[in-house]
């Protein structure tokens, strides 16, 4: 299921995000197995990670080389890229409907305008 964000709803995610700190970095090693996994991992625990892309990457140095590194981080963990600014990137990955309410994480859930 792909998820479609309005405007105003990538507004909104970039906003929560600005506050947030990189959690995984990207070097000159590039995209790898090891880091998608990660990154898959750690959508278990949060909805919105942000990942800092190093000057030293491989990959093209110009912004759609670095759109490009986030989509297609996204489509392996089943996200959906938010933005890029700069060499940060912001991907989101709501939480699955979860039949028992009292989970934390259901609780924390981030509820998205509309």
């Amino acid at each position: 299921m792909a998820i479609t964000l309005t405007s105003k709803q990538r507004a909104y995610l970039r906003g929560l995000a600005s506050t947030e700190k990189p959690l995984f970095s990207i070097g000159k090693s590039n995209l790898t197995p090891e880091i998608t996994n990660a990154v898959a991992e750690a959508f278990a625990n949060r909805e919105i990670i942000k990942v800092n892309i190093l000057k030293s990457t491989a990959d093209e140095q110009d912004e759609e080389g670095l759109r490009n590194i986030g989509e297609i981080l996204a489509e392996r963990t089943g996200a959906v890229l938010v933005c890029n600014i700069g060499r940060k990137l912001v991907l989101y990955k709501p939480f699955k409907e979860s039949s028992d309410k009292k989970d934390k994480k259901y609780a924390n859930r981030i509820k998205l305008p509309k």
